[in-house]
């Protein structure tokens, strides 16, 4: 009952054997219907009404410019299986080719080399992508490439394709500008988007900005006075409602503080991107304490167990569906 959200979360990492716990968080459904994240330094019962009715999501948070800094191999292959969950979906928007390319690393790591019949018998029956039908062959095509590839090495190649796709590490917020035009916000390491479908038609990075808020449903960036010169101070975007707006700008908090500060942020909030009064700010490691502690260590990484199909093919296939963090929610 007393528990703030920090302890369900380390229960989990714990649980997982995660080290580099701070890429990630766990996401649930608000009363009102939003997908908001869950707080480290609040109650869980202030935040969740009916705490046996909701389902909390384990889930990639801060997508790193270069996954080449993840230290890990757990903690790879966790965002492996984030990229793999979005392609499914359909919330990693990319070409066929790279969707097919992506795909046919992550059947290398399931299924090992590869082998006709093997693929398309899996292919008929697990949905990596919505229109995969159509690209099962150009898949099969780059997986014949990939001999020899261990399951780590494929989820290493996954991630970076993965880095270099145009939506890798966003997710769209809709919103519409002060001419009443539908776009869509997302917040990255580098600042604040602003896109239109899919394409981004304007970048805030975080030097240019002086200040994030929001006043009811009104999500507000106020610009330095060198950048405000060609354009206005304050730009102003609309949200769908009140507690959109607010996780939204949480998001942004956290984003700032995780990759441009050098350590966690004190329990006094900055002003720098805090609306007036509020005690929100983010709590955990930064990416630079992160990169840090992964040079100065000295140790071994931490083992874990892919999971396997109980099937005839070799003995390094690990399973598809369900994966690792199905599995672990049932134990949960």
């Amino acid at each position: 009952q007393k528990s703030c959200g920090k302890g369900l979360f380390n229960l989990t990492c714990s649980h997982l054997n995660l080290a580099e716990k701070e890429y990630f968080g766990l996401e649930f459904r608000s009363q009102a219907g939003n997908h908001v994240w869950l707080e480290s330094l609040k109650p869980i019962t202030k935040q969740v009404k009916n705490p046996k009715e909701v389902l909390f999501k384990f889930m990639v948070k801060f997508f790193p410019v270069d996954p080449g800094h993840l230290r890990e191999e757990l903690t790879r292959y966790l965002f492996t299986l984030q990229i793999k969950k979005d392609l499914a979906l359909g919330q990693l928007p990319c070409s066929d080719k790279s969707a097919a390319l992506l795909v046919s690393h992550l059947l290398q790591s399931e299924l090992g080399d590869f082998h006709e019949e093997t693929d398309q018998q899996h292919l008929a029956t697990h949905r990596y992508l919505p229109n995969q039908e159509y690209l099962d062959n150009k898949i099969m095509h780059y997986h014949r490439r990939h001999g020899g590839k261990t399951p780590a090495e494929s989820d290493i190649q996954l991630l970076d394709v993965a880095r270099k796709l145009e939506m890798y590490g966003i997710r769209p917020h809709p919103a519409s500008d002060g001419e009443g035009t539908q776009i869509n916000l997302a917040v990255t390491h580098m600042g604040v988007l602003v896109l239109r479908g899919n394409t981004k038609i304007n970048t805030f990075n975080w030097s240019k900005i002086r200040k994030l808020s929001f006043k009811r449903k009104h999500f507000l960036i106020k610009l330095h006075a060198n950048i405000s010169v060609l354009c206005k101070d304050t730009l102003e975007f609309t949200m769908v409602s009140r507690d959109t707006c607010k996780a939204f700008w949480k998001m942004c908090v956290e984003y700032h503080a995780f990759f441009r500060l050098s350590e966690e942020p004190k329990s006094k909030p900055k002003a720098l991107l805090c609306s007036k009064g509020s005690s929100f700010r983010y709590s955990g490691r930064t990416q630079r304490q992160l990169l840090e502690h992964g040079r100065k260590a000295k140790m071994k990484s931490l083992p874990f167990e892919r999971k396997h199909y109980a099937s005839r093919y070799d003995e390094r296939q690990c399973r598809s569906s369900p994966d690792l963090l199905t599995d672990i929610s049932k134990q949960v």
